[in-house]
């Protein structure tokens, strides 16, 4: 299904997806950030924390990550057709293979950008933001046109510190849409608290997996 020059895509399983098999009731596909892959720690603690729940999650690679793995070589992120044409691939792969009955999106930073644009596109039962980065690195308006567009079901789950978009800034910006907006306390980007805050980051890691199956099992409440 991918480009002749790059390997076969991997998934990685969590949950009940990885003994049931086929006709899972709930589905997250698990997308990373531009930094950091699919196996790094936040997204390892994720996908443990969701799948104790009892959520079934699909986490996977983009294509620059996946040719990063080949010759270990750091590549800067796709652009961003091709991250949703290989996001769209994915979706089409697990809705072919598991049958979930209600597949949700959620991605960490790009990812969630990513998420929130692919839905526009394919119909999807919720999309889960964490971090989103509404103002790009080099500074400039903040990124609303993929939150304005997404016609599912939206949860944005930010820190409060994020340098991307902090407590202050983020509520003006979403005010005139449906997008729902929790804070994790005293977060930065990666959700890491100050020391002085009196939490931790696995403690904010845990209050984001909350508001997530919080915000899924309301869906159809």
């Amino acid at each position: 299904m991918f480009d002749n020059a790059l390997p076969s895509s991997e998934c990685w399983l969590s949950g009940p997806v990885a003994s049931k098999g086929t006709d899972i009731d709930t589905l997250i596909l698990l997308a990373h950030g531009a930094g950091a892959n699919m196996a790094h720690p936040f997204m390892a603690d994720l996908a443990a924390g969701l799948s104790a729940t009892g959520m079934s999650v699909v986490r996977f690679n983009f294509p620059y990550m996946r040719n990063n793995a080949i010759d270990g070589k750091r590549r800067p992120p796709d652009r961003a057709p091709k991250l949703l044409n290989d996001f769209k691939l994915h979706i089409e792969a697990i809705r072919k293979l598991y049958r979930p009955r209600q597949l949700i999106l959620m991605g960490k930073s790009m990812g969630g950008r990513m998420a929130a644009m692919v839905s526009s596109e394919v119909a999807v039962d919720a999309v889960i933001c964490l971090g989103y980065p509404f103002v790009p690195p080099k500074g400039g308006d903040p990124r609303l046109e993929p939150i304005a567009l997404c016609p599912a079901p939206l949860l944005v789950i930010q820190g409060e510190r994020d340098k991307f978009g902090a407590k202050g800034q983020v509520e003006p910006w979403l005010a005139p849409y449906s997008a729902q907006l929790l804070w994790l306390s005293d977060g930065d980007h990666s959700f890491a608290p100050r020391k002085s805050s009196g939490t931790t980051q696995a403690a904010n890691l845990q209050q984001a997996i909350s508001y997530s199956v919080s915000f899924i099992r309301g869906l159809h409440a």
